[in-house]
């Protein structure tokens, strides 16, 4: 193929044309084939289309049962997802496992619970209105990071819980084109710290090996203290750092593109979601069933992505106030719930990464 090859879309170049050609598979189109799309017979619709028959929205979804993996997208050749729409019920955010492969490699590119990748670690809706990812009312989920490949693409979705799914929804949209050899490919790890050890470091992402840029961060972070908990520093050590980083910001806010506590109105938080940056989400006690304060934050490096040679880590502390001796102010390391997801592009093969953990490690308590 010559000439434009359709992929890092923008308003910039919408008007090229391009022989790529576009394929999108759903429920309806298990395998995105071209003419292939609504000519289920059986499905989750089949009973209110009884009366109308074939193309009429006979397999609008899945069910997933318990334990079990669907494979939402299973893709030969070369090519990029450009999108990706899928909905389920707010229940299953946690327990529910999203895994992409490319190139047949053995170990998973892409490793997160669903909610998280898509900033919704709570497992209660936010709306995000990102450039990467948009969550829109009510729980619709929408990807538009790019991610290339060029012998295939394998696309799952484990259902930890041993409760069935019922009711899951997706589409995915995709380029058949030529990929040039310097697009990398595309990566997602989970991590979770739940409780933080006193005076440790919560770790977003390590053990990375390749060259790459680290392009976005989402929290959910539970806090176990009353005051403010965000004092903590993100660091970036890259290609050989060891006891000191290359980037160090200045504080968990800050590195989210807030400032001041994200405190606005006085007294309270002032939530946002903008193309690169936001803190949608605050949950607030209720005096009773609901205790600990829960922030969902996300930071994209689209604009600013973080290069590396050879290997990256990527660490955040979480520290808040004690009380002061002598009227000096003092840190207090803090021991929060702190869920992370980390968002990368790099050349292949990748390092394993650490088990995910069970259905009990994952669940929002």
């Amino acid at each position: 193929m010559n000439g434009f090859n359709g992929l890092g879309m923008g308003l910039h170049n919408l008007s090229r044309l391009s022989q790529a050609r576009t394929r999108s598979i759903s429920a309806e189109n298990l395998d995105g084939a071209k003419g292939g799309g609504g000519m289920a017979t059986e499905g989750t619709g089949a009973v209110p289309a009884r009366e109308l028959g074939a193309g009429w929205k006979v397999s609008p979804s899945i069910d997933i049962a318990g334990g079990e993996t669907a494979v939402l997208a299973s893709i030969e050749g070369s090519g990029a997802i450009q999108h990706i729409w899928l909905t389920v019920h707010p229940r299953h955010w946690r327990s529910l496992v999203l895994r992409m492969w490319w190139d047949g490699e053995p170990e998973p590119s892409v490793e997160t619970p669903i909610g998280d990748f898509f900033c919704n670690g709570w497992g209660e809706r936010c709306n995000i209105a990102s450039l990467p990812v948009a969550v829109n009312p009510a729980g619709g989920f929408n990807s538009y990071w790019e991610m290339p490949f060029t012998k295939a693409a394998r696309i799952e979705v484990e259902n930890l819980s041993p409760d069935p799914v019922m009711g899951f929804y997706y589409q995915i949209t995709w380029a058949e084109t030529e990929v040039e050899p310097d697009r990398a490919c595309f990566h997602a790890q989970w991590r979770r710290s739940n409780p933080l050890a006193y005076m440790d470091v919560h770790t977003l992402l390590d053990g990375v090996r390749g060259q790459g840029q680290y392009v976005g961060t989402y929290l959910a972070w539970g806090v176990n203290n009353t005051g403010w908990w965000g004092e903590g520093e993100v660091k970036f050590f890259l290609d050989g750092d060891v006891d000191y980083p290359t980037i160090c910001g200045t504080g968990t806010e800050d590195y989210f593109g807030g400032a001041w506590n994200f405190e606005h109105p006085a007294g309270q938080y002032g939530t946002f979601s903008t193309p690169y940056l936001g803190l949608p989400q605050v949950i607030i006690p209720d005096g009773l069933y609901r205790s600990q304060q829960r922030f969902g934050m996300y930071r994209w490096h689209v604009q600013d992505p973080i290069r590396f040679a050879e290997d990256v880590r990527v660490t955040i502390q979480a520290l808040g106030w004690r009380n002061p001796l002598e009227g000096k102010r003092r840190y207090l390391p803090l021991q929060d719930d702190i869920a992370s997801t980390a968002f990368w592009y790099q050349s292949e093969p990748h390092a394993p990464f650490p088990l995910l953990g069970a259905l009990n490690d994952l669940e929002v308590i």
